[in-house]
């Protein structure tokens, strides 16, 4: 069992930034590759980003590229997801999750453990 704990999410204006942190507990983190998705009520999970277990690949949705920066401190057990420039379409309850094999995926299925998730709203 992985047990994972989102925490960084708020209120922020237009143009503003964030950093979600996921800490993790439970089996070896760096066993895990980890991913970011977000969601908004009446629509499907959306990936966002994610990271391999080293932390040497990432993968990011087109709709963040240049603006979100997904990263990982193996020592902490944590992953963070800078965001920059935020766009109101970026509200969302964001989750983070641990995919086993140590991959970066961009599937929702791939991935076997979540967080409760964190509140962003973005503000026009």
């Amino acid at each position: 069992q992985v047990q994972l704990v989102e925490s960084g999410g708020g209120l922020v204006q237009a143009g503003g930034s964030l950093r979600l942190s996921c800490a993790a507990s439970g089996h070896t983190f760096s066993n895990y590759g980890m991913g970011w998705f977000r969601q908004v009520p009446g629509k499907e999970r959306e990936f966002v980003a994610a990271i391999s277990w080293i932390g040497n690949k990432s993968n990011y949705a087109n709709s963040v590229k240049g603006r979100f920066t997904i990263s990982r401190d193996n020592a902490k057990n944590t992953v963070y997801l800078q965001i920059f420039s935020l766009k109101p379409e970026d509200t969302a309850v964001y989750y983070c999750a641990a995919a086993p094999f140590g991959l970066a995926k961009q599937d929702a299925y791939e991935y076997d453990y979540w967080g409760q998730g964190t509140q962003v709203t973005v503000s026009s």
